[in-house]
């Protein structure tokens, strides 16, 4: 499956080894440099809105264990936020 390039220009290193991106659409790129010479970047989004983090699992578990095991917090009072 070949997909159809959108643009294609020729650009030169700035003197401090830069390129710039005309048009670009993200803000972050994955860079993969070939022995060939060959750079390729892959698009990045460095949020993932539906993913939970590593961290973030470990301290669901972490609770889980704890409520199993009746280490909890006293009761919490809401009833000021009743209608």
């Amino acid at each position: 499956m070949s997909v159809a390039a959108l643009r294609e220009y020729d650009a030169k290193t700035d003197t401090k080894k830069r390129v710039t991106l005309r048009g670009k659409a993200y803000d972050y790129y994955h860079v993969t440099e070939f022995e060939d010479g060959r750079i390729e970047l892959e698009p990045r989004v460095l949020s993932r809105p539906f993913e939970i983090s590593k961290n973030t699992l470990s301290m669901i578990d972490s609770a889980a264990e704890n409520f199993k095991k009746g280490i909890v917090s006293d009761p919490i009072d809401l009833s000021e936020f009743e209608d």
